[in-house]
């Protein structure tokens, strides 16, 4: 048995950072073990490259997940080092102030906004320069790219006709606003997690990191957590911690590995074939999700990225423009603009974010990302921020290399259906006004058909997708139902911690990428004593 201080399960986003802070002392051995390869796929550094990392079953998990009554998606994770961050949309959005304070609301202390804040200005390298909201120089390097398409510009103006306001950087408040996306990108390529924290440290020599690793279950001697058990390429082994083992494998992977180890509900780990250690019923229970609702436009002449990316001849020409320049549509994020809008006008925040691009998706294909209409046109995506409807995930077999059963229940709530309609109608609202509404000439997804409340929610259901957001499976709280508490501590395991998105009982209004990179430099401080100023 190989033997270490620290084991870190899980190489993404919260994983990188905590090898990251955890081995800056040469003293503390620390090892860090990834499921996925090595992220050394070209595609990994092309923005625009994301769609074909998501489609590879070898640089993503494919989750089947169970959608409300019956309907079936595919939920991508990353299945490399770096995570998800190596594959996603590269959208760099914190949430707004109270969204942070909410998790002190619950009985969570050391997690609000002015703790967070001094934190993700240490991680960020943001090129508007630093400010008392912003940080410059650290080493999460960020973009935003301006101009990119005149279809962009008009629907900014557009907003600016509804009272909108046009900002630089959209992440500097939280009242209603619209401008190009903020993004993980850097000199025309992706700056994910392994990128910013686990690269420039590798050749530490108490940082031991091995991939092609499966961990199968956690061992737990005498109440407490002492290693894993884990299979290198066909070959089992186990690895050691003398002081924690921490598992950073994300919303869907870290339940499920508590589970399949004997920590979750009971009867759930009878019926998988598990031997119950630990019952603890909320362990994959609380799962929360985005849903993003399509709106899509045909436009009255060519433009936008359509034409470019949707060939073989376009793509070559890009993909030769990206080569000599790290210039064009493959530098950039997944979409171009970002609004924050109240659903209704009487809220005092927004509830809701748009995402717009110059581009229309084609009907989606099982297991693909995305692919480009022939056509012209523009797209929006409209999400609630912080939707209360709540999933779960279930082990249905003893071997982690079995997908768990997810089941998630968008728009539950009514309080999540009556903001998506309104939400929706607010997107309709945006296309029918100024300069954009003189660029397109009819909707097309979901079609002008779709008018009541009922039809607008199944067509979020229909022709929306999952946020690539989940949150909550292991959520943290004051109580001793909470899978974790507030130092992130798996409650009734002495020296297990859980450190990802999955301790988040809420969502925050934007995109976790940031957000959970934060989070692990944050328990990072509480592991090692220590306070970020």
């Amino acid at each position: 048995m190989e033997e270490f201080d620290f084991v870190i399960v899980g190489a993404g986003a919260a994983g990188c950072v905590l090898a990251n802070r955890l081995s800056a002392d040469p003293g503390t051995r620390v090892l860090l073990i990834e499921a996925g390869g090595w992220d050394t796929s070209p595609f990994v550094r092309v923005p625009k490259g994301f769609s074909r990392l998501m489609d590879d079953r070898r640089t993503a998990w494919h989750y089947p997940a169970t959608v409300g009554a019956g309907r079936q998606e595919t939920w991508q994770r990353g299945r490399l080092v770096g995570g998800s961050s190596a594959i996603n949309g590269m959208i760099y959005a914190r949430g707004g102030p109270a969204d942070h304070d909410e998790l002190e609301r619950r009985g969570n202390p050391g997690w609000g906004w002015s703790t967070m804040l001094p934190i993700f200005k240490r991680l960020e390298d943001n090129p508007l320069g630093a400010s008392p909201v912003r940080g410059a120089g650290g080493p999460l390097r960020l973009s935003t790219a301006t101009g990119t398409d005149p279809l962009c510009e008009d629907m900014i103006a557009s907003a600016g006709e509804l009272g909108w306001r046009r900002v630089d950087d959209v992440n500097a408040d939280d009242d209603e606003r619209i401008g190009y996306v903020m993004a993980t990108i850097h000199g025309g390529r992706r700056v994910s997690a392994a990128e910013a924290f686990l690269h420039p440290v590798r050749r530490r020599p108490n940082l031991t990191v091995v991939v092609d690793t499966v961990v199968l279950r956690i061992l737990v001697h005498d109440g407490r957590a002492v290693g894993v058990r884990a299979e290198h390429r066909g070959r089992p082994v186990d690895y050691r911690a003398t002081a924690e083992v921490l598992v950073a494998a994300g919303a869907i992977a870290s339940p499920q590995l508590l589970q399949v180890s004997g920590i979750g509900p009971a009867d759930t780990l009878r019926a998988a074939g598990v031997e119950v250690l630990l019952d603890r019923p909320r362990v994959g229970v609380g799962l929360r999700e985005h849903r993003p609702m399509r709106l899509q436009h045909r436009l009255a002449e060519p433009g936008g990225y359509n034409p470019l990316l949707n060939n073989a001849l376009g793509q070559g020409l890009a993909g030769l423009r990206y080569l000599l320049t790290r210039r064009g549509p493959l530098a950039l994020p997944v979409h171009d603009v970002i609004a924050y809008v109240k659903s209704r006008p009487e809220l005092d925040r927004p509830d809701a974010y748009l995402l717009m691009a110059p581009f229309s998706a084609a009907p989606p294909r099982p297991g693909r990302a995305l692919e480009l209409e022939q056509e012209p046109g523009v797209m929006c995506l409209g999400t609630v921020c912080r939707p209360d409807s709540e999933g779960s995930l279930a082990v249905t077999a003893a071997d982690p290399r079995t997908p768990p059963a997810i089941v998630t229940e968008y728009f539950g709530t009514a309080h999540d259906r009556r903001a998506a309609v309104d939400t929706f109608r607010r997107m309709r609202e945006l296309f029918a006004t100024g300069p954009i509404a003189k660029r397109v000439v009819a909707e097309t997804i979901p079609g002008p058909g779709v008018r009541t409340d009922e039809e607008i929610v199944e067509a979020a259901l229909a022709y929306g997708y999952c946020g690539y957001h989940a949150v909550g499976t292991c959520a943290m709280g004051p109580t001793d139902e909470h899978v974790v508490d507030a130092q992130l501590r798996v409650r009734g395991v002495a020296g297990l911690r859980v450190v990802d998105a999955s301790v988040l009982p809420t969502l925050v209004a934007g995109f976790i990428n940031g957000p959970v990179s934060a989070l692990a430099w944050r328990a990072a401080d509480l592991i090692l004593g220590e306070t970020t100023t």
